[in-house]
């Protein structure tokens, strides 16, 4: 079925609180997509940020960014009082995120709500806590004991709880019950407001796309709780790292500074980590990224302690093997498979027998910078993908004309017929809208006419990511009724009342 949909992190939200959250803000957004007539909200990961604030560099791939947190919904459910979080300092720009403040001020407030929450709603916690368990008390304890260790790494911790001893452990949890007991709580917290979100997703029509980094970050409760499933030496550190070679965007590569995954021991396990995982996020989810794919068939090592990526070398994956082993547990999932960057006939292949959609950028059709030309052009998309202007990773439609090489900028000006009158932008969102993809997902930023001061994340660079923020108003009755418009033209309007769309209602009637 023929549907379309809009990146938007949630962080990226309007709040007066300093970054976008699961609240109003986020419900009357999804309210604009229906209006709209758009029904895939795809998100960025959700889970906790670390150093960087990076959503794909975690302290865990299971829990919940308490940053996410509405407080206003927790004052009108008594677990706040809104003097206890209005007169602090969020931040001075309403359009960027300040990290910093955020780290400053959110948990204690929260440490308010918890509170009320042990104190009122006990039941709801010790239910939450048991049916979580296999994730939650070691989350809770990483961040109970990297708190105590002054934000340190678990690396740098003491050999009996960096080593998980019995009794290291033992003596963490007495010692840092209170601690534990109020990263439960703030998990609990998070989870009531996902589900309350995505249950009002589902009565506006509104399906959330979720998105899965392929690794887990080094300092994590992932790997620190589950040392044997990464390839790590005897003192726990990894041998070789993540990332990418050298392309035509980077001339040394990316170093991503992730362990790797020991598939061997993976598979003599049945992948059981994996597919814990991948559960999980379709609990959260309707639909789930798989961010780089092609790590399943191979991926890319490098010597732990490398300069740069130009060292490295590809390694087998596990192959379709996993996929088999999940489908027998959960049945067919709804998963797009991230297949940018480097692709051998092998990734191919696994993406087909797979039998999950891929990717195609608009912006890597004309950009020579990529390599991989005429393969994004709209004509050759198959109705099995995912069609994007550009990602999370990419710069704006506005941003791309702007920075890209002037021979590509005019390429795409002339095979697009983009017309400054309608929006240069909209031009190139128009020809992702007509394109045979089953899905097109197109950019907030771009429906806002935004160019490079609104790009979400600039790979390869500290600093500057992750911060973008609409401005209140944003989403706009107007502008959801542009969008309906180009969705009606485009056929991909979802029929309400039966869930297809306005071709498929037409087809099915002339078959009758």
């Amino acid at each position: 079925m023929r549907s379309s949909g809009v990146l938007m992190p949630v962080t990226a939200l309007p709040s007066p609180w300093g970054v976008g959250t699961m609240g109003a803000q986020a419900r009357a957004f999804v309210d604009f997509l229906s209006d709209a007539g758009v029904s895939v909200w795809q998100v960025l990961p959700i889970v906790p940020t670390s150093y960087g604030d990076s959503p794909y560099q975690s302290f865990s791939t299971f829990a919940g960014n308490p940053y996410l947190i509405d407080l206003d919904d927790l004052a009108e459910e008594g677990l706040l009082c809104r003097d206890e979080y209005a007169g602090r300092d969020w931040g001075s720009d309403p359009a960027r995120v300040d990290y910093g403040a955020l780290y400053r001020e959110r948990f204690d407030v929260l440490r308010h709500a918890v509170r009320r929450l042990e104190r009122d709603r006990a039941g709801e916690l010790s239910s939450f806590c048991d049916r979580e368990r296999a994730w939650l008390d070691d989350y809770a304890l990483f961040m109970a004991a990297k708190d105590a260790h002054g934000g340190a790494p678990w690396h740098a911790w003491e050999d009996a709880l960096r080593f998980r001893s019995p009794e290291g452990l033992a003596e963490a949890r007495e010692a840092l019950a209170d601690e534990v007991r109020f990263w439960r709580g703030v998990q609990c917290l998070f989870f009531r407001q996902w589900d309350r979100l995505h249950d009002h997703a589902r009565s506006r029509g509104v399906r959330i796309m979720g998105d899965l980094p392929f690794y887990v970050a080094d300092d994590s409760a992932d790997v620190w709780s589950h040392p044997e499933q990464f390839q790590l030496d005897e003192s726990l550190r990894p041998r070789e790292i993540a990332g990418v070679p050298p392309d035509g965007f980077s001339a040394i590569g990316q170093l991503w500074g992730n362990p790797l995954f020991a598939w061997d021991r993976m598979k003599a396990d049945g992948y059981e980590w994996w597919t814990a995982r991948i559960e999980a996020q379709l609990r959260l989810y309707d639909i789930l990224r798989i961010d780089h794919f092609r790590g399943f068939d191979t991926y890319f090592a490098i010597p732990a302690g490398a300069v740069t990526a130009a060292d490295g070398h590809w390694r087998r994956g596990p192959g379709i093997e996993l996929f088999e082993l999940l489908e027998k547990r959960m049945g067919r999932c709804e998963i797009v498979a991230e297949d940018l960057g480097y692709l051998t006939d092998s990734v191919r292949a696994l993406l087909a027998e797979s039998g999950f959609p891929g990717m195609k950028v608009l912006e890597f059709a004309f950009d020579t910078r990529d390599g991989t030309g005429s393969e994004y052009l709209p004509y050759r998309y198959p109705t099995n993908c995912v069609a994007y202007v550009g990602t999370h990773d990419n710069d704006t439609a506005l941003g791309w004309l702007e920075s890209a090489p002037l021979d590509d900028a005019m390429l795409a000006r002339e095979y697009l017929h983009l017309d400054p009158r309608e929006g240069e932008g909209w031009g190139m969102m128009r020809a992702i809208w007509a394109s045979a993809a089953d899905l097109a997902v197109v950019q907030m930023q771009d429906l806002l006419g935004l160019g490079s001061e609104a790009r979400i994340n600039t790979p390869s660079t500290l600093g500057a990511n992750w911060q973008w923020r609409a401005l209140p108003g944003f989403d706009s009755p107007a502008l959801a009724a542009r969008v309906h418009r180009q969705m009606e033209l485009y056929h991909r309007l979802p029929d309400v009342a039966t869930g297809r769309s306005p071709r498929d209602v037409a087809e099915k009637n002339e078959e009758e």
